[in-house]
């Protein structure tokens, strides 16, 4: 009996050290909400700063905490979106304003993929035409002089 309620001690020991010690390493769903709009810019992942799993990551881990906090006094989405841009410049965007010189950055996959699509289908088309036959070569047109020659000197061989 004394043995099994030390196992149990034990054992609820071992599960508060394995709950994390700070609340900040939870993603809300506010903080999510932000952060999946935000690109994480550490140089190692392509993720956004909601969805970077790195542990311990320099970018995103104090972003989240930021965002936390600015949320907490209130600030906006879009405000905090802001100041996020005003520090780090558009790069601090997962996906570009879709206006000006960035709105090129929406449309040239589509215009890539549409002319991948036609340089197949010129590919194929080209594939499927038939061959030229060969004509045959046009008889050699032979001089009057050298026809007789030949006539006369066939004529001598009999």
């Amino acid at each position: 009996m004394k043995r099994s309620v030390s196992s149990v001690a034990l054992l609820i020991v071992l599960a508060g050290l394995c709950v994390p010690q700070s609340s900040t390493t939870y993603v809300t769903g506010d903080i999510r909400r932000v952060g999946d709009k935000l690109a994480c810019t550490c140089g190692s992942c392509n993720n956004t700063v909601a969805t970077c799993q790195m542990l311990e990551c320099h970018y995103s881990s104090p972003a989240r905490q930021k965002i936390g906090a600015m949320q907490k006094t209130g600030s906006s989405d879009q405000a905090i979106i802001d100041s996020f841009v005003k520090e780090s410049g558009l790069a601090a965007l997962a996906a570009p304003p879709s206006e000006g010189f960035n709105l090129l950055g929406w449309i040239m996959p589509f215009v890539a993929l549409l002319l991948g699509l036609g340089m197949i289908v010129i590919y194929f088309s080209r594939l499927r035409k038939p061959a030229v036959p060969a004509q045959p070569a046009p008889a050699p047109v032979i001089d009057e002089k050298y026809r007789s020659r030949i006539e006369e000197e066939m004529a001598e061989m009999d």
